[in-house]
């Protein structure tokens, strides 16, 4: 690992950085500068005044994103602030570009109070067709989308909680297939309930599970602990229906599917064994998952999932939003919902249904396959749903 890291900062230091900004149209002549800009460009200004609509067919409103944060809750780096966050934006702007062609601008915002950041990002939300919410702690992340996209007629997404969600989903539903068992009859523990695992929690529930067990650093979730915030008490109420109490060993004894979005180390052999045959594992801590895949499987389970690239099975969110956002961008759709995220998981399932093994759940991260079905299905269920503008 400490490879990778030195080579990676020698990357950044011979490139400056990852990203750049490049004309799609010449400007070698005179003529060129005049259509490019002035005086020429007054008239896509007056068309866009009179009907704002043609903002979308004149600039590249229509294909850009915002990838936004504060620098709260950076990958495995924690609360680094904004500047520090700028190399992670700008590797996201490079994944949104390189996997669905999309462009996108990093945009690091110094500000902590939810209202100030709605505010600021929302000034600027004019020259976007969507809004990334990248790397920002819960519970803050969860008020900053809601009341961003209740601002705003564009797509509002946390990729960190969402983008996450549907590739789990995707993953979960194609283990589940190869065992021949329906989500609805499988007991399901998660470890970690915040952004993501609260948006996967919610997935699931959509997908039909009915025996979800949600557990913190305190153990199983209650309702009525006062430490919860106002959406885990709202998942809590949802959720637990054999009332099970006690910690993570407690919870885990006889479940089928372990989801861990948590803590390195915190699911031992005896936790795995303690559950019943053939469970699916997805310890997806990083960079140091709840249990490394070796340890789990030599316990007994069936399939085992992680958020690193250098084990099978690799749970990446870069299956998941550069086809969604690529979909929902083609209909200029005005959010993302429930049922756009259902398909996108459906979708990347798909890719492989006649390929999937037990290291072979999830399409490698780089599979060509994934942008365009994520992002047709995401498409149609925008229209399907009513809240795109077009038809694609």
């Amino acid at each position: 690992m400490s490879d990778v890291y030195q080579r990676s900062l020698e990357l950044h230091r011979a490139h400056r950085g990852k990203i750049s900004v490049e004309s799609r149209v010449p400007i070698e002549t005179r003529e060129d500068l005049a259509l490019a800009y002035t005086p020429g460009v007054a008239e896509p200004c007056r068309a866009i005044e009179a009907d704002p609509a043609e903002a979308y067919r004149l600039t590249s409103k229509g294909n850009m994103v915002a990838v936004v944060t504060d620098g709260s809750a950076v990958l495995g780096l924690g609360d680094i602030g904004p500047l520090a966050a700028l190399p992670v934006m700008e590797g996201k702007c490079c994944l949104f570009k390189h996997f669905a062609q999309v462009d996108a601008v990093p945009l690091c915002v110094d500000e902590r109070d939810p209202d100030r950041f709605v505010d600021a990002v929302a000034k600027v939300s004019v020259s976007f067709g969507g809004i990334n919410l990248e790397d920002i702690a819960a519970p803050r992340c969860f008020e900053i989308e809601r009341k961003l996209q209740e601002r705003l007629d564009i797509p509002v997404f946390h990729d960190d909680q969402h983008g996450t969600a549907v590739v789990v989903a995707a993953a979960l539903m194609n283990a589940l297939e190869l065992l021949g068992r329906p989500l609805e009859d499988c007991r399901v523990v998660m470890n970690g309930i915040g952004a993501a695992g609260s948006s996967i929690a919610e997935m699931l529930i959509h997908l039909g599970c009915r025996d979800l067990v949600l557990c913190d650093r305190y153990g199983v979730m209650d309702r009525d602990d006062p430490r919860l915030s106002d959406r885990q008490r709202e998942l809590a109420g949802l959720t637990n229906p054999r009332r099970v109490k006690g910690g993570l060993a407690e919870a885990l004894s006889g479940a089928q599917v372990f989801i861990g979005v948590s803590k390195g180390g915190i699911l031992t052999r005896e936790m795995v064994s303690s559950m019943a045959k053939d469970p699916i594992v997805f310890a997806m801590a990083n960079p140091v998952p709840e249990i490394f895949p070796e340890e789990a499987l030599s316990a007994g389970a069936f399939v085992v999932a992680t958020g690193r690239s250098d084990f099978p099975n690799q749970v990446n969110n870069c299956l998941g939003f550069p086809g969604i956002f690529k979909g929902a961008l083609s209909v200029r759709a005005r959010e993302i919902n429930m049922e756009m995220k259902l398909a996108a998981a459906r979708a990347i399932r798909d890719v492989i249904a006649s390929e999937v093994e037990r290291d072979r759940v999830i399409p490698d991260a780089l599979d060509p396959r994934v942008v365009p079905a994520v992002a047709r299905a995401v498409a149609e269920a925008a229209v399907r749903t009513g809240v795109a503008r077009t038809i694609g």
